[in-house]
């Protein structure tokens, strides 16, 4: 027992120096490597958001990419120049534009992703299955629509142009969007910005880990189980599931104020259908209502294409040019994805199944 404590402990360990000294190792390669693993990150936030919906309370959101670029919209109207240059009434307080903390936006960015999540759970609350997905579907294609659209006839969202000039964070004198220079190191900008997101992401899952744990993660386990028998136990699943939304729909919304910082430029092409459906393969892969499957999920669907980029452009060479490589690195994905779960139909990494007799 206290030698398996021990070799727990000493690969905790191992990981988090690892973790710690990442960017340092892929610098010397380039500053598009650090930008991939900051990139996992962001998506495993992502991912630990939508599982507290898909994976905890078995609600199939196929929608959620939409709370990811509420956040990510609402930083960019809130820390650009832009309300400023459209509308007098702002430039005459703000004559450069409204540029907020990126704490006081991440507080209403999580705030505003909650509440329309809960207005989207409040009349899907009796849909279940393929109904759902189709509602939350519609749902996350008329949000994009939306920002497409609203540049008239009053331009609050640029339409297809996007948010441009977004401030980068700015945390206790330190610009992220800037290298840090200590004299005797050097920190590129995107490695500031991974220490960022791996922090949040430490936050992220033990926050989950303390939901899952809790009354109301059980009582979503419940409802994700039967929830005819939730309800005869004296559960109510109204506003259990409209809690699963909203809280789903926060990370969601933190997630995108820290892609927006990131980018510095945010526009509706990167909140397409298929993100979404990407950030539910990563749940469904990983584990379903298992952290560490999700997170292991997150990082392999994030972080594969960008593998394979370099994989494709050889096998390209090979077919003549006949298939262009970002067809075919989505073809290499979609056949990995298919193998694994041929042969994984519960995920990489899914939670260990309680009350059954372990086989030695």
């Amino acid at each position: 027992m206290f030698t398996s404590k021990r070799n727990k402990m000493i690969v905790f360990l191992l990981a988090a120096v690892l973790l710690m000294v990442a960017p340092f190792l892929l610098q010397p390669f380039g500053n598009s490597w650090v930008r991939i693993i900051d990139m996992v990150l962001l998506y495993i936030m992502l991912a630990l958001g939508l599982n507290i919906v898909v994976g905890y309370a078995g609600l199939l959101d196929l929608g959620y990419v939409a709370f990811f670029a509420l956040g990510a919209y609402v930083f960019g109207l809130l820390a650009s120049p832009h309300l400023g240059e459209h509308f007098a009434v702002i430039a005459q307080t703000f004559p450069g534009g409204i540029h907020y903390s990126i704490w006081v936006v991440m507080a209403v960015a999580a705030f505003v992703a909650g509440v329309v999540g809960m207005l989207l759970g409040a009349p899907t609350l009796k849909l279940r299955g393929d109904y759902l997905a189709i509602v939350t579907l519609g749902f996350g294609e008329i949000i994009r629509i939306f920002l497409l659209n609203l540049d008239r006839p009053v331009n609050i969202t640029n339409g297809p142009k996007g948010l441009m000039q977004i401030d980068s964070v700015k945390l206790f004198g330190i610009d992220f969007g800037r290298p840090l220079d200590l004299g005797w190191i050097r920190i590129e900008s995107v490695s500031l910005y991974y220490y960022l997101f791996l922090f949040l992401v430490v936050v992220t899952i033990f926050i989950c880990y303390r939901i899952e744990n809790s009354r109301i993660g059980r009582a979503w386990m419940a409802i994700r189980e039967d929830e005819i028998a939730a309800k005869a136990m004296g559960l109510n699943t109204r506003n259990l599931k409209l809690m699963a939304f909203g809280m789903g729909a926060s990370f969601g919304g933190v997630s995108g104020v820290m892609f927006a910082a990131f980018q510095g430029f945010v526009s509706p092409e990167s909140f397409s259908l298929m993100e979404s459906i990407m950030i539910v393969a990563m749940v469904v892969l990983g584990g379903l209502g298992h952290i560490p499957g999700v997170v292991l999920g997150a990082v392999l669907l994030a972080g594969l294409p960008e593998v394979l980029r370099h994989a494709a452009g050889p096998l390209t060479q090979l077919t003549d040019g006949r298939l262009a490589p970002e067809i075919l690195r989505q073809l290499l994905i979609a056949l990995a994805m298919i193998v694994i779960m041929i042969n994984r139909p519960r995920g990489l990494w899914p939670r260990p199944e309680h009350g059954k007799t372990l086989v030695k």
